[in-house]
């Protein structure tokens, strides 16, 4: 039976779907698939380890059908992230995207070579901020309020976990992302030197999760109240 879309923790079952996802939003908010001769790139880059490496963490928009249509994940902890995404996911695609040999020459060989260089999301400009997200819906899903409800549940979840602040990187081109996290209440952190991308971040407190059932700690935290008040 098909229900109405909402928001609810990742399953493995979606992998397909978020990586698809991740791929056609991928240029700029639009479909990078004629960008690259394997178009998994992106999701090996941008998806699959934030939902391999901390799936408590990754939430998708279900249309109601149980097919995901939008996601947002993440990390609660940058630096820990950094060190588990070198030695546990780069093994885990070296086969399929084997590191470029020199300076890179093509824009595949550009990202290819991000991915053997985790280290460049650390720097000390964001340490106040330790966790770190991506978020991405497909097309017919945006501008309708679930960007909102997704980011909901992840500030939700890090909140529950005591992290107090959120750090995220995009591209500066483009303004229909920054026009959302401007509304979201994200604010411009100062990186010396960022080249294409514009610093975001926010406390993980103060959004609330429109439509969405709730973390397990927002649970608590209800019964906790209703013990106290009752």
């Amino acid at each position: 039976m098909t229900s109405s879309p909402h928001v609810r923790p990742y399953r493995p079952a979606d992998r397909e779907a978020l990586a698809d996802i991740c791929i056609r939003t991928a240029d700029g908010g639009g479909d990078s698939t004629h960008l690259y001769p394997d178009p998994g790139l992106m999701p090996a880059l941008f998806a699959e380890p934030y939902a391999h490496l901390e799936p408590d963490l990754a939430f998708v928009l279900d249309d109601g059908s149980g097919r995901a249509v939008g996601y947002v994940l993440g990390t609660a902890d940058t630096r820990r992230f950094v060190e588990r995404f070198r030695t546990v996911w780069i093994p885990r695609v070296t086969e399929r995207f084997p590191e470029p040999d020199g300076e890179p020459g093509t824009l595949t060989e550009a990202m290819t070579a991000l991915l053997y260089r985790p280290e460049r999301m650390i720097l000390p400009e964001l340490d106040g901020h330790p966790a770190h997200l991506h978020i991405d819906l497909l097309p017919p899903w945006q501008r309708r309020g679930f960007g909102r409800e997704l980011m909901g549940a992840f500030l939700d979840a890090l909140h529950g976990k005591g992290v107090p602040a959120v750090h995220l990187s995009m591209v500066t081109s483009n303004t229909p992302a920054r026009a959302f996290y401007d509304r979201l209440g994200f604010e411009v952190i100062d990186v010396p030197d960022p080249g294409p991308l514009t610093y975001l971040g926010r406390p993980t407190t103060g959004v609330e999760p429109t439509g969405w059932a709730g973390s397990g700690w927002r649970a608590r935290e209800r019964a906790r109240t209703a013990g106290t008040e009752g």
